[in-house]
Formats: structure tokens, sequence, C-alpha cells
């Protein structure tokens, strides 16, 4: 790691600190005549029931308690905090969406070994778009994306843990080649990605893709790390020594605390399908106590509800599918009003889109290209990490092209984008080994690129926080016929 440790948790705080003022600046603004926008109208009032219910909500009428309690759990800090307000129902979210921008930095410095870098990373989540709005509305993504990323960065200091383990066996003389090596100890690094991983299971159920991304990479790393330390037969080794550590770590646990995220719907008596073992002759599952008999019911009609909310014949108006992602190709309108003061003109627009900031997403393709190639010819193994994160949260959408899909589904994507994209950076600003003259160039095209990502993020600023601007602006700002 680098030696600047004190420079660098001040460019953290800073960056964070602008971060912050960026998430939360007039975070009340854009809502629907002072009620929530798009589906904040699910999740905001589902959290206020929770508030007031001790931790579970009781509208089973709607039929729309379509997801775990963690997420809706977090809204409801910010409305026992602030009121049934703008502000209460987005407090939390602006938080986690400014706690995002203070692990990206870590992350990428612990990935290049540089604090320039890391402080790049920051920078370009603070002027993602979608990472924005995400992080201003009363909805569930953010706070899975930031569980998805702590797990991320728990994994990558276990893998740092674990070399430095096995580096002082081989230095200490104690490794054997010919065993499968040394047991690792227990894990704590590894232990708290799983906490995380099951906080993102417990916001939303596609955390369990990374489940088993984020199992396969750890048990990946702990074959490659056997094999640099000498171990003679590494992948061996690490099936018979890492894998039943790393299922309990990072398949039990998660299951466990996902469980118990449950606890406010198994401590009531009204909550939906509580007692529907009494209501129901065809629940099965009979040998299981009847609360855990009434929860698996109720979490099969949900999946039987995801599984049936296909696209219809006349589809959303702004329903994307994921071959539109990488590229956003397909925003989304959260709130759009016309026709009031306040843009210096007597008619004006007050919108909020969805939109990833075009510098930083119509790069996505040739970042994931360039990333596929180092991690495949050259064997970049932090290449490989960020396609495998990237990968969880996006190749299982193609399963089922037939559900209703929307553009927010990408926001997991958003840091591991970031991630990539700084990767290329990195190399475009050279290594100290380069000549003074290539590194010189290599910081003008790096500087060069931030700047426009930030001028791209400042000409969205008012569609992305629901700022009146005059028509014809609001119709500069669709670039796209698909955004129209």
């Amino acid at each position: 790691m680098p030696t600047d440790r004190k420079r660098a948790w001040i460019v953290t705080l800073v960056i964070t600190l602008v971060a912050g003022l960026v998430r939360f600046w007039d975070l009340g603004r854009a809502t629907d005549e002072g009620t929530p926008v798009f589906d904040e109208k699910h999740y905001v009032p589902q959290a206020w029931q929770m508030l007031r219910n001790g931790g579970y909500e009781d509208n089973p009428g709607y039929e729309l308690v379509a997801h775990p309690p963690v997420g809706k759990q977090m809204i409801a800090i910010g409305e026992w905090l602030l009121g049934y307000t703008p502000w209460g129902w987005r407090l939390i979210a602006a938080l986690f969406g400014t706690l995002m921008v203070l692990l990206i930095i870590r992350i990428a410095r612990r990935m290049t070994r540089s604090t320039l870098l890391g402080a790049l990373a920051g920078i370009l989540l603070i002027c993602d778009g979608l990472s924005h709005v995400q992080s201003r509305v009363g909805m569930l993504d953010i706070f899975q994306a930031l569980f998805i990323l702590a797990a991320f960065s728990c994994l990558l200091v276990d893998r740092d843990q674990v070399r430095e383990r096995l580096w002082q066996v081989c230095s200490d003389g104690r490794l054997d080649p010919a065993t499968w090596g040394p047991a690792l100890g227990f894990r704590w690094w590894r232990f708290g990605a799983g906490l995380m991983l099951g906080l993102a299971c417990g916001t939303k159920w596609n955390g369990i893709y990374y489940i088993m991304a984020f199992g396969l990479l750890s048990v990946f790393w702990d074959a490659l790390a056997r094999r640099a330390a000498g171990v003679r037969r590494p992948w061996r080794a690490a099936l018979v020594r890492d894998t039943a550590p790393a299922l309990w770590a990072l398949v039990g646990i998660p299951l466990l605390l996902y469980f118990a995220t449950w606890s406010g719907w198994f401590a009531s008596e009204t909550a939906t399908d509580r007692h529907a073992v009494l209501l129901n002759d065809d629940v099965g599952m009979n040998g299981l106590p009847d609360a855990l008999r009434s929860l698996l019911y109720y979490q099969l009609n949900v999946l039987d509800f995801h599984t049936h909310l296909t696209t219809p014949a006349t589809p959303h108006p702004w329903e994307s599918k994921p071959w539109a992602w990488p590229m956003g190709m397909r925003p989304m309108l959260y709130y759009y009003e016309s026709g009031m003061p306040g843009c210096g003109r007597n008619s004006c627009v007050q919108a909020t889109m969805l939109i990833g900031t075009p510098a930083m997403w119509w790069l996505a393709l040739p970042v994931a290209a360039w990333s596929l190639w180092r991690a495949v010819f050259r064997l970049d193994w932090r290449y490989a990490a960020v396609l495998v994160g990237y990968g969880a949260g996006y190749l299982p959408w193609f399963t089922n092209l037939a559900r209703q899909m929307y553009y927010f589904y990408a926001t997991p994507l958003v840091p591991f984008l970031v991630l990539g994209i700084v990767l290329v950076l990195g190399q475009v600003l050279g290594t100290v080994e380069d000549h003074y003259e290539r590194r010189k160039t290599g910081l003008l095209a790096v500087s060069l690129y931030i700047g426009l990502v930030v001028a791209n993020f400042i000409w969205l600023w008012p569609v992305l926080n629901g700022d009146p601007i005059t028509h014809e602006h609001w119709q500069a700002e669709l670039w796209l016929p698909s955004w129209r």
C-alpha cells in the first residue's frame, strides 16, 4: 500500500465532504405536490408503516410488499428523524450515496496503490448522474449498491490479508510445498463481506447473484495466493482448505442474516401472511415451525409476483431492457411538471430524470472489452474483479427478458463501471518507469477526461435535481431520441 496514509485520508474526507454537499443539496425539491415521486410511492409509505408497527408493513391489500425489509427500514430511519417529509424519506439514501464515494476512493486506492487514482474514482462517482439521482430518492437500490460495494471492499482487504499471512509463513520457513499449505485462520474481513451480502439480499433478492460471484472470486483468489506461496497443488488446496470456510462466510452468514432481517415480521401478528399456515391448507413444508412455514409461503408468493411481472402488450413508457443499460440508452423520467415560473419566464419546466453521465456510460462497452482482454491475456486480477462485480449485477437480467425492467436496476453497476474506468486511466497515466514526456501526456489526457465528465455532470444538473429551466433548455438536455 502507498505510504501517504495521512494524506490519503485527508483526500478521502475532503472528496467525501464534497459528495455530501452535492448529494444533500436541496434534497426535498422534486416532489409530486409534496408527496413521493415514481416508486417512492411504494417504499416511502411502507417504511412509514414499519416505523409505526415496529418493523413490518401491514398493507396486504395493495399486494405490493414485494421486497425484503432492509431498504425500507433504512428509509424509516430518516422518517423517524425528520418525519414524513421529502427530507425524511430521502435522508438515509443521500447518506448512503455519500458513503459510497468514501468507499470507492479507498477501494480504488487499494486496487491501484495510488491515492491519485482513488481520488479520481471518488470524483467520477460524484459526477455519475444515475448514482446521484438514486441517492436523492426514497427507493431501495442505493442501499443495496452500498452493501454490495462494502462486501467487495471487505473481500479486497481479505485478499491482501491472506497474502500477508502466507508471506509470513513462507518467510518463517514453515511452508511445506507438498502439503495443502497452512490454514488461514478466522478471516474477519470475509466475515464482514458475508454480513454485507446478507444485507444486500435483505434489500433486494438479486443480491444472491453477488453471493455466488463473490464466493467464487474469494476461493479463486485463495488458490492464486497459495500458488504464489509455492503450494504445488494450489487449486486442490483451495478446494480442501478454503471452500468450506468460504461457504460458511459468504453463504451461511448471509442466509442467517437474511432471516434475521425479518425479525419484525416474526414478532408481529398482522404482517402479510404472518399466519398463512392457519388460513391456507396448501402451505406445505410440514415439519418446520409454523412461523418459518408462513414466511416461506410469503416468499414463494413474492417470487411468483416477480416471475409474472412481465412486460404487458402496452409497455411502461420508460421501461428498458438490459442491453440498453451499459450505454444508458433509455433513461427514466421520475418527475415532470411544466407551466410554473422560476426560470426567468412565466412558463418553466421542472423534471427529474435518471440519466447516467454519458461521458462515463458511453465508455462502458469499450472499458468492458479492454477489461476482458487484460483479465484473460494479461492475467490482471484487478480487471477480473471489476468484471465479476459488473457481471453479477448485469448478466442475470438476461435470463428472463420477458420481465418488466427499468434503468434504475443498473444502480449496483455504477461503482464497478467507475473502477473499470479508473484502472484504464491508471494505464493512461503510466508508471514511474515511463519517460517524463509520456507521463506528462498521460496526465494531460486524464485531466481533460475528468474535466469532460465534470462538465457533463454540470450540464445535466438541472434535470438530475428538478431545477426550473426553460422549455428550450429542457429540449437541449434530451440528447438522443431514446431519451424522449
